[in-house]
């Protein structure tokens, strides 16, 4: 089992920046994938970011590219989401998401993790 803990949500204007934590527990996180979502109300679940076990390979959606950056400590156990130029679109709750084992195809389906944290609310406004 894996159990992760997001923070760093909030409240910020448009063009502000958050960071965002997930602290994870219960298995050896360098063999994890990490992944980042978020969930706006009344819309799907939609992939944001995602990064390997080592960091050497980072994934992101065409919406959040060249303005939030994934990251990882592996020393720490932590995986972080820094999100920059932040805009109202953005606002959503954002999930942390973990898994052993993933094909690089299936990297943005929110169904190929197998661990969740409760989410962190990020709210953007205008």
């Amino acid at each position: 089992q894996v159990q992760l803990v997001e923070s760093g949500g909030g409240l910020v204007q448009a063009g502000g920046s958050l960071r965002l934590s997930c602290a994870a527990s219960g298995r050896t996180f360098s063999s994890l994938v990490m992944g980042w979502f978020r969930q706006a109300p009344g819309k799907e679940r939609e992939f944001v970011a995602a990064i390997s076990w080592r960091g050497g390979s980072t994934y992101y959606a065409g919406s959040v590219k060249g303005r939030f950056t994934i990251s990882r400590d592996n020393a720490k156990n932590t995986v972080y989401l820094q999100t920059n130029s932040l805009k109202p679109e953005d606002t959503a709750v954002y999930y942390c998401a973990a898994t052993e084992s993933i094909s690089s195809n299936r990297i943005s389906d929110y169904r190929a993790y197998d661990y969740w944290g409760q989410g962190t609310q990020v709210t953007v406004s205008s």
